[in-house]
């Protein structure tokens, strides 16, 4: 069985073979954005915070099928550089399988108790039913959901990051549309942003099903068993990521808490924009790391150090040129993002272009610790690669909150997410000096 992350490639060369899984992941980004701009727009400031208080239990499912799409594409394209190929099929069955009944279970949960859980989050007054509504609707899809973030990684596993791409985009657009129709013309607020977003996960996720079926040749679903020590590597694996999208749900939690105390409802809006803006702007370093890994894998497990070195380095140092010029783009087109979500010199949008200011000088951390991350991930160790995301996405970011905020009330809440980062990237200088010896390709 041929793949092509098996080619040894210049950097150039990844970059390139990384390219569609940058786009998709930005591209799914952008349209998160465009679901906000019409609710912001269209709906009300009110419902764009309801649908961050549900973001945090939204983003279960989403944490689930992130870490089974790396830890699983770890552990198959190091198979698959071993030599193993239908251990490596059988072992990608099993971890999609797997993925969908767990959950199938997180939905049933859900959708029956939608409504205690966002008073749980911190919905108050109309935004409970706002937010019950909107999280009803997304985990009755969860499944789809779930397929559709597990195949974003195995596709460039099996050396299709392109077909990733062009399913991505296709969904985004039929998202985009259905925003508008759904929610201007039919009037259907907030249950409209929801249908839409539902609408994208389908294409992804039906095309990986029929991709995987039919691709005999190559990485494809076949007869498989059940092997409780794949499923934990698989999660201990990608623990990392499933650290990422959890502790971004306790955050998420945490902001609108403190948010809502400082500022009231438009302070909810405000750092709900943020954090769209910060999917976006850091979507191209998952993208990135989603495009680089499997190839890190397949050399890791074939034992390729010179070329490792190389394209670590390599890796690297692109991921610090990029963080710079992020960093520019957020810090000076502050307040043209702002006015893509809220009206001009209404308080809300004072609160966003303030805070976004400060909230870019995040970037020029997050690409390093997010890269970082996921080479943990790729080279098999998963507890590293936790410890990492841990730190950038919960540990530090809590203190930053709880501390910050305490001095400087809503400007340390503004800070707290760049301090995370700040000291993050000592937490993964560390790891990479005291694992020089094992791992002999820093």
């Amino acid at each position: 069985m041929k793949t092509d992350i098996s080619k040894k490639f210049t950097f150039f060369q990844l970059l390139i073979f990384s390219l569609p899984s940058i786009i998709m992941m930005m591209f799914m980004s952008l349209y998160t954005i465009v679901d906000g701009f019409f609710v912001s727009r269209f709906v009300g400031t009110d419902a764009l915070s309801a649908i961050n208080i549900a973001y945090p239990a939204i983003n279960i499912i989403i944490g689930i099928g992130v870490m089974a799409s790396t830890g699983g594409s770890a552990i198959v394209s190091l198979k698959m550089g071993q030599g193993k190929f239908d251990e490596a099929k059988r072992d990608f069955s099993l971890i999609v399988i797997s993925t969908v009944i767990v959950c199938i279970l997180i939905s049933i949960i859900s959708v029956t108790f939608s409504e205690k859980i966002v008073i749980f989050l911190g919905a108050e007054g109309s935004i409970i039913n706002l937010a019950s509504t909107y999280l009803k609707i997304l985990m009755i899809f969860a499944p789809v959901s779930g397929l559709q973030l597990l195949f974003q990684s195995f596709f460039v596993t099996a050396g299709k990051p392109t077909l990733g791409l062009i399913l991505t985009i296709v969904g985004g657009l039929f998202n985009m549309v259905f925003d508008y129709v759904l929610i201007v013309p039919f009037e259907m607020g907030i249950k409209g942003a929801a249908y839409a977003t539902v609408t994208s996960y389908f294409i992804p996720a039906i095309g990986g099903v029929i991709f995987f079926t039919i691709n005999k040749k190559g990485l494809c679903f076949t007869k498989t068993r059940f092997k409780s020590d794949i499923l934990l590597k698989t999660s201990s694996n990608g623990s990392s990521e499933m650290v990422t999208n959890l502790s971004g749900s306790v955050i998420t939690f945490l902001f609108n808490i403190y948010m809502m105390k400082y500022a009231g409802a438009d302070g909810v809006a405000a750092i709900t924009a943020a954090m769209y803006v910060q999917f976006l702007m850091t979507a191209f370093f998952l993208g990135f790391s989603i495009g680089v890994a499997p190839v890190i894998s397949y050399n890791y497990g074939a034992l390729e150090k010179t070329f490792l070195k190389n394209t670590i380095k390599n890796c690297m140092k692109f991921t610090v040129f990029v963080s710079c010029i992020i960093f520019l783009i957020g810090f000076i087109f502050s307040n043209e993002i702002s006015i893509i979500f809220f009206k001009k010199d209404t308080n809300v949008y004072n609160l966003s272009q303030y805070g976004l200011k400060i909230f870019a000088v995040s970037f020029l951390f997050s690409g390093i610790n997010i890269f970082s991350s996921a080479l943990f991930t790729a080279l098999g160790n998963g507890f590293v690669s936790a410890v990492i995301s841990f730190s950038r996405t919960l540990l530090f970011t809590i203190v930053g909150i709880i501390m910050l905020s305490m001095i400087f009330e809503i400007i340390g809440l503004w800070w707290a997410v760049p301090f995370g980062e700040m000291i993050t990237v000592f937490v993964s200088i560390i790891f990479m000096r005291l694992l020089k010896t094992r791992y002999n390709i820093f």
